[in-house]
């Protein structure tokens, strides 16, 4: 049994975190760790863990005078850092579901988070928390970073082809996102007046998501990122040239090859029907991620989409994915709910 601590464990991610791992048959959650609701209920916080749970949210003092095996940290940017330096050393493993280690340069840091990394000399001392990509650094990895949520879904769409060689030029990519992405603290933007109904364009060019995809993939990519009325979910449209020579065959082959044998992606292949693209409506409360394609070989235009739950295999499901590997469990334990339709 590994005993784990969930840090942050009041917001959305949070309590993600707690639906998964009190439902695991080989995790114990230890302290569920929250410094605003500290001997209250989880339950009064998280109703849908009623009669799940009789968890009691835990002071993060009282919290670090216990011992765990591992520790997640579903906390905020730049608080995160230094809650990291506090815990690396005493716990065996770290997973950070914030931004801060997702980047490897302080100064694409800086430029993308609009302020200096507290503890730079960490930066590039986690393994990126992408299975699918880093499945072997994963088995070993002390300290995990969980990529973002769009980043994720982009990146899912993306590496397979970039890894092969398929694509030439630029990235454009296309984001949607539900409001749960903003967090549990969300402010006035984000009230029921002002995002019901809406599809609003949040990040027109300089998302720091499209960082993070550069840094994995290598290739030049610029992001726009929308909020639109859902509750959950994410999808990316990419918009990339395929390289000199690439047909249709050899985009569906790389998908193939990259992701026969992976539990939770999924290559949306369909000529007919509502459901032939990637649709994250069908996969709330899944950690999956649908990928597919659209390839018009007259123009060499090539359009990658991806969709996922932003709170699951865009974050904390990919977080407990993580955790599975590195304590050498099957990685889809604790993770088989297939999502809902309709819904």
């Amino acid at each position: 049994m590994t005993r784990v601590a969930v840090l942050g464990a009041a917001g959305y991610i949070g309590g993600e975190l707690l639906r998964l791992l009190v439902g695991h048959p080989e995790v114990e959650v230890a302290a569920a760790v929250s410094s605003r609701f500290p001997g209250r209920r989880v339950d009064t916080v998280h109703p849908n863990l009623r009669a799940v749970t009789d968890l009691v949210f835990t002071d993060p003092e009282e919290a670090a005078r216990r011992e765990y095996d591992a520790v997640l940290l579903a906390t905020p940017h730049r608080k995160t850092a230094e809650l990291v330096r506090d815990w690396s050393g005493r716990v065996k493993t770290v997973i950070d579901l914030s931004g801060d280690f997702r980047l490897r340069d302080a100064e694409v840091f800086e430029r993308y988070y609009g302020a200096e990394h507290p503890v730079p000399e960490l930066l590039g001392t986690f393994t990126p928390g992408i299975p699918e990509l880093y499945r072997e650094e994963l088995r070993t990895a002390d300290r995990i970073s969980v990529p973002g949520c769009m980043a994720a879904a982009g990146l899912l769409a993306i590496a397979p082809l970039a890894a092969r060689g398929l694509l030439t030029g630029r990235v454009e990519l296309d984001a949607r996102t539900g409001s749960s992405g903003s967090g549990v603290t969300a402010g006035e933007a984000n009230l029921h007046a002002e995002r019901s109904g809406a599809m609003r364009v949040f990040a027109p060019v300089g998302h720091r998501h499209e960082a993070e995809i550069a840094q994995l993939t290598g290739l030049d990519v610029r992001m726009t990122a929308t909020g639109v009325e859902a509750v959950r979910g994410v999808q990316v449209v990419a918009r990339v040239e395929a390289a000199e020579g690439v047909d249709d065959l050899a985009i569906r082959r790389a998908y193939r090859e990259a992701y026969r044998d992976e539990p939770f992606v999924r290559i949306v292949a369909q000529r007919r029907g509502t459901y032939r693209y990637p649709e994250p409506k069908i996969l709330i409360g899944s950690n999956f991620c649908d990928v597919g394609h659209v390839y018009d070989e007259k123009s060499g235009r090539l359009v990658l989409i991806a969709a996922l739950d932003n709170l699951v295999k865009g974050g904390a499901g990919n977080a407990v994915q993580c955790l599975n590997i590195r304590t050498g469990r099957p990685e889809g334990l604790g993770l088989s709910f297939p999502g809902l339709h309709p819904i």
